[in-house]
């Protein structure tokens, strides 16, 4: 079944070792995209994952990284598909049913809806696989199941339908049926996946990033409705996440200003990029002292990148 319960395990990397990081990676559309600086730190030190868990753009940024892409490739890849519009459109173009069976295979004509399935995986690198099990570091993809009300967590089978289905916010994507499964955007259970990983080793240090950023205004003028409703969206997300801290939290909480950023301001990837820089030496200066109380670090295949 590629439908798991919350509380399954997630065994980390056979080749993670003593001091190894499990990597929660949250949603927030396109303020996510700071998390490429978490990578980036993990790489600086040498860090492989552990395990990786992923909610919406958290799961595009997380897969690409478990399939053994290192942060500076995935950020090559997010400038050259998102920094230019035309390519932008080419690549929606592409996604497009290229018959009359697949168009009405997608549902027909559903206004305001894109296919997930289609839309997410065009803008994942060519290298990420088709399954999860070709995945160099377990992954644990966080959808919400439409029907039953639950948090789903995804970690084996079909690997693209899985991203799409943890993007897929109501009104933006239509739904991603999965074995019989209705699913969206896992942020609407489980905007920061920290807590999906199942029994820790002692020296495991769950690193978790929060992008979901705030409504910004001063009241004097209301919303437009768009704005409205993913505003609605970020005051749930947060309230989820803040109901989760109060019963158990990260070792390492990481929360980049992404707040003057909108959900879908993808085509500002350069801009959102160069100005969360900070978080990468945030993201090490809060692991060090955990990391040195560790037996040693993880072996990485990848030598440390340098700043």
């Amino acid at each position: 079944m590629s439908v798991a319960v919350p509380t399954d395990p997630l065994p980390p990397s056979p080749d993670a070792g003593a001091g190894r990081v499990a990597l929660a990676l949250g949603g927030g559309g396109a303020r996510g995209l700071a998390h490429i600086h978490v990578l980036r730190a993990l790489d600086d030190l040498g860090i492989r994952p552990s395990r990786i868990s992923g909610t919406s753009i958290g799961a595009l940024m997380g897969v690409a990284a478990a399939s053994g892409l290192r942060a500076c490739e995935i950020e090559d890849h997010i400038l050259a598909t998102l920094a230019n519009r035309r390519l932008v459109a080419g690549r929606l173009w592409s996604s497009r049913p290229h018959s009359l069976s697949e168009f009405l295979a997608d549902g027909g004509l559903r206004l305001g809806q894109l296919n997930a399935e289609r839309v997410v995986p065009a803008f994942l690198p060519t290298s990420v696989p088709e399954t999860f099990r070709e995945l160099a570091i377990p992954m644990t993809v966080t959808t919400t199941d439409f029907f039953g009300g639950n948090e789903c967590l995804l970690r084996e089978g079909a690997l693209r339908s899985a991203v799409g289905a943890s993007a897929a916010l109501p009104a933006v994507f239509r739904p991603v049926r999965r074995e019989g499964v209705v699913l969206v955007d896992g942020g609407l259970s489980n905007p920061l996946p920290f807590d999906v990983f199942g029994p820790l080793a002692p020296d495991e240090i769950v690193v978790a990033c929060d992008v979901t950023g705030a409504p910004i205004g001063t009241g004097a003028q209301l919303p437009t409705p768009t704005e409205a409703m993913f505003g609605a969206s970020q005051l749930m997300m947060h309230a989820i996440i803040r109901a989760k801290l109060r019963c158990t939290a990260p070792d390492v909480l990481l929360q980049p200003p992404v707040s003057t950023y909108r959900v879908l301001d993808f085509l500002r990837a350069r801009t959102i990029i160069g100005e969360t820089a900070d978080l990468r030496e945030e993201t090490k200066r809060q692991l060090d002292p955990l990391l040195s109380s560790a037996a040693a670090l993880t072996p990485s295949r990848f030598p440390p990148e340098s700043a």
